[in-house]
């Protein structure tokens, strides 16, 4: 999800990362906090310091948004959930889940976790600013940890708000779920709330652009265009993982292949297999067993002069854990596998055997076909 994201540090066996959207809203916050927050309650103090303390500032609200996520993670790694890390980006932070919670009751503790935790640093946040604090007279620590305290609260309360993605949404998901025992139908009700949610961010935030709030409006909306986006993907992910639930490689692939030895010429590659059957993906075969696969890109990467002489074997891509699956591979894993590279096709083999090919389309078009005929879907487990 955030490929250019960068790993700080592992704690308590999490992988930390930052993705480089972090750094503008980290910069947005210093500016804020020393050009308005801190002035506004320390005045008469240089900018350098002011700088100084949004800088602090930031950095706690980073630690925050940090231990907010941690708490998500804990307690779904006591679940069995896979973790993928914990990553900070523009619009906070996420603690990505390998697979979603298996029951309502997992669903709402792993959600709760994160308010839960923002609520008691802005608790201890507030209680810690209260020696640095003598009625009107607010010191430089007091106001940082006071800062630190309000965000903490407005970090919680919103995302306590029940539209998903956000944790009050899948509290809300939780209930419904309970309710119903149907996660697809939970799912599609709290994803539409989150919708709605989004699109009211959005024209609130519009408003506040034509009312002069520049910055502050512009924000809103695209917090509210993420929302709409996330809520969505998250509603379509689901629908996907509950068609491909169950089933593996072996019943979408193609088992009418079209191979090339090794040792064949790369002229009778491209005029005996890709141009007489239209295919631009060959496995390669060596002494009947997989030896890799080779497509357009490879056979163009020699001079046609020289297809005659040239041989399969050094312009085909060996067969190894990138581009080949098992028959028994689950459809999930392959689906996740194509869609997250630029590979679009992998070859199915079983003890070194080919026998047959999948490929994104090949997915795709399933999907497509199951949600048109409207097959009911497994609801979870």
């Amino acid at each position: 999800m955030f490929k250019n994201a960068v790993q700080l540090f592992e704690i308590f066996g999490f992988k930390l990362r930052v993705d480089p959207s972090w750094l503008l809203i980290a910069a947005l916050i210093v500016w804020s906090l020393s050009t308005s927050y801190f002035p506004e309650m320390l005045p008469a103090q240089t900018a350098t310091f002011y700088t100084t303390l949004g800088i602090v500032a930031m950095l706690g609200m980073f630690v925050s948004l940090v231990l907010h996520e941690l708490a998500h993670s804990v307690v779904a790694r006591a679940y069995g959930l896979e973790i993928g890390g914990i990553t900070l980006f523009i619009f906070g932070g996420v603690a990505e889940l390998g697979e979603e919670p298996h029951t309502p009751k997992s669903e709402f503790q792993i959600a709760i976790a994160g308010p839960l935790m923002s609520l008691a640093l802005a608790g201890l946040f507030y209680l810690a600013s209260g020696p640095f604090i003598d009625g009107d007279n607010i010191g430089a620590i007091g106001a940082v940890l006071g800062y630190l305290a309000l965000i903490n609260l407005v970090l919680a309360v919103f995302n306590m708000v029940p539209a998903f993605p956000l944790d009050g949404g899948r509290v809300f998901r939780a209930a419904i779920w309970q309710v119903t025992g149907d996660v697809v139908r939970a799912t599609r009700i709290s994803s539409r709330i989150g919708t709605f949610f989004g699109l009211f961010l959005m024209v609130t935030g519009a408003f506040a652009v034509f009312g002069g709030q520049g910055i502050g409006g512009v924000w809103q909306i695209l917090i509210g265009f993420f929302v709409i986006n996330a809520s969505s993907g998250s509603y379509q992910n689901l629908l996907v993982k509950n068609a491909l639930r169950g089933k593996s490689a072996r019943m979408l692939m193609s088992d009418l292949l079209w191979t090339v030895d090794a040792d064949a010429s790369i002229a009778q590659l491209v005029d005996d297999v890709m141009l007489r059957h239209g295919v631009s993906f060959v496995p390669v075969l060596s002494q009947g067993r997989l030896f890799g696969y080779v497509d357009t890109a490879g056979a163009g990467s020699i001079d046609r002069v020289e297809w005659s002489t040239r041989r399969v074997f050094e312009v085909a891509t060996p067969a190894g854990p990138d581009n080949m699956v098992t028959p028994d591979t689950p459809l999930d894993e392959v689906f996740k596998r194509l869609g997250a590279g630029t590979r679009r096709k992998l070859m199915v083999a079983d003890a070194g055997k080919l026998i047959g090919v999948i490929s994104l389309s090949d997915l795709v078009h399933y999907l497509a076909l199951q949600q048109e005929i409207g097959t009911p879907m497994k609801t979870g487990h």
